[in-house]
């Protein structure tokens, strides 16, 4: 009978843990995708800070949907905002210039973070807005690099969290944009053109991914349109296959009209779910702490924030 020492049986163990490892394959279909097995540290991290940060915030009105509702909804109230207190001519993008996040240290946010007991946080690269948090190849001028802070937000907050924490870091990322020519070229089109998804989209999400390395791709602003208009199953593939966090990246649901709920990673089901009652599929409820709006907005009132017995009770039910 020959013997194999003990040298020999770890070697044999490694390499056959090795080659299962690389064996591991998800094919673009919801079927072959719905199968991937939620990392473990998701489920242990029972909570994170989620944290809506952009150029909305300079006029920090009414909400993070402020150029929606001023140009698109012609809200009363937006239209009074900007008519009072800007020039006739006064622009979206004018509000730029002044997002300069001047007061902005990522190593004080991490701390926070990690001391009221959080696990990960998800910060806002995007929008609907369109501008990005990072020096985005894809948003030329129109990023935290080019105009405003003139900094890499998004890698400043990566580096800091993972310097100073043992915080989980992930991303938030809007597919679509309000007012983007390409995108409303392909909606005119019946999302038949997919030149927004291919030249904006995609090629973002990649960047992000392959930059920053993320632990949570949480997505977004996809309700519009079908998963395979924005080729989600193509991209969720290439993110649990092929990419640099694909034995520890958690994705959401938010991946196309109808996915929400039904497919993806963690679901989402919609903004503050909470079901009240066991779930067969992880979920997560996406809250906010003012009961109206993600981002900071300078007309709230103090009633419009959860108390820290609303805050305590929602996390506990949750859990």
């Amino acid at each position: 009978m020959a013997t194999i020492s003990t040298s020999g049986r770890l070697f044999i163990t490694l390499l056959y843990g090795s080659v299962i490892r690389q064996t591991i394959c998800f094919d673009p279909t919801w079927s072959s995708l719905d199968s991937r097995p939620l990392p473990t540290w998701y489920d242990e991290a029972k909570l994170g800070i989620f944290i809506h940060w952009g150029v909305f915030s300079v006029p920090s009105f009414y909400s993070e949907w402020f150029w929606w509702l001023w140009q698109d909804r012609h809200d009363p109230e937006v239209n009074e905002f900007i008519a009072a207190n800007y020039r006739p001519d006064f622009t979206y993008a004018d509000f730029a210039k002044d997002f300069t996040a001047e007061f902005f240290n990522a190593t004080e946010w991490v701390q926070l973070f990690q001391s009221s007991g959080a696990r990960y946080l998800v910060f806002v690269s995007k929008h609907h807005e369109g501008f990005t948090n990072w020096p985005s190849k894809y948003s030329f001028n129109w990023n935290s690099l080019a105009v405003g802070p003139n900094r890499d937000i998004v890698g400043e907050l990566m580096n800091a969290t993972r310097r100073h924490s043992d915080l989980r870091f992930g991303l938030y990322h809007s597919m679509f944009e309000w007012f983007h020519p390409l995108y409303l070229a392909d909606k005119q089109s019946g999302f038949v053109t997919q030149d927004f998804v291919n030249q904006k989209t995609l090629p973002e999400l990649y960047e992000l991914v392959n930059t920053y390395t993320p632990d949570i791709v949480f997505s977004d602003g996809d309700w519009e349109a079908p998963d395979t208009y924005w080729k989600s199953k193509e991209f969720l593939a290439w993110l649990y296959t092929d990419s640099p966090v694909k034995d520890t990246v958690v994705a959401n649901d938010r991946w196309g009209t109808n996915i929400s709920c039904h497919h993806g990673g963690v679901y989402t089901c919609g903004d503050r779910y909470n079901p009240g009652v066991l779930q067969k599929h992880k979920w997560v409820n996406a809250m906010t702490i003012d009961k109206h709006s993600w981002g900071f907005r300078r007309n709230a009132r103090l009633s419009d924030y959860l108390t820290i017995e609303e805050l305590l009770q929602t996390f506990i039910i949750t859990v």
